[in-house]
């Protein structure tokens, strides 16, 4: 039994290790969730290249970002129901001229004007708009003039956390595979 689990753990550090010489650009995803006060939520996720991000990522408007490589967003009503998804920033390309973005990359937060979500003109589109800590709103679109109204809105509270690395899960894998086979181990000398 002890052969098995000392396989599993080889096999895990051998695959952590060929994952990461393979993979020399360090792409990193984080989370982010907002909660309005009538209920309706927002999540979604973005990533960037830690090795070439500056500690201040600061992106706004459509076409080519500097640092993002992705950023995507799902807004759901007060009964999580789906009211949309849109892919705001997709291959380092943002589809929204009313995009706004600004990360701390050292502490992991959000801050200053903030705009995801839809953004193409397109009548119904959801969006996310307003400003990190003081007022961040969840908006629909009703005319092509831009007309739009609030669904939803809060304090500017938003969390962002960290996604686990591929490598680390197998690193977490393998150390619990350990803990497992002497666990079994210390069964099997009792028995």
């Amino acid at each position: 039994m002890k052969n098995i689990f000392t396989k599993i753990a080889a096999i895990a550090a051998t695959s952590a290790a060929v994952v990461a010489a393979n993979n020399p650009a360090r792409a990193i995803e984080l989370n982010f969730n907002w909660l309005g006060d009538a209920g309706y939520s927002a999540t979604g996720s973005f990533s960037y290249d830690e090795t070439t991000a500056p500690t201040i990522i600061s992106e706004a408007g459509g076409g080519a970002t500097n640092f993002l490589q992705s950023l995507n967003v799902s807004f759901l009503d007060p009964s999580k129901n789906l009211l949309g998804t849109y892919d705001t920033v997709a291959g380092g390309v943002s589809q929204s001229d009313f995009f706004a973005f600004n990360f701390d990359t050292s502490t992991n937060t959000l801050f200053g004007p903030l705009n995801v979500g839809g953004g193409t003109g397109v009548i119904g589109e959801y969006f996310f708009s307003g400003t990190v800590g003081d007022s961040l709103r969840l908006r629909q679109d009703v005319n092509q003039q831009g007309t739009s109204i609030t669904l939803d809105e809060n304090s500017g509270s938003i969390q962002v956390s960290k996604v686990p690395e591929p490598t680390s899960m197998l690193g977490l894998l393998g150390f619990a595979a350990l803990g497992v086979g002497s666990s079994l181990k210390k069964k099997q000398a009792s028995c």
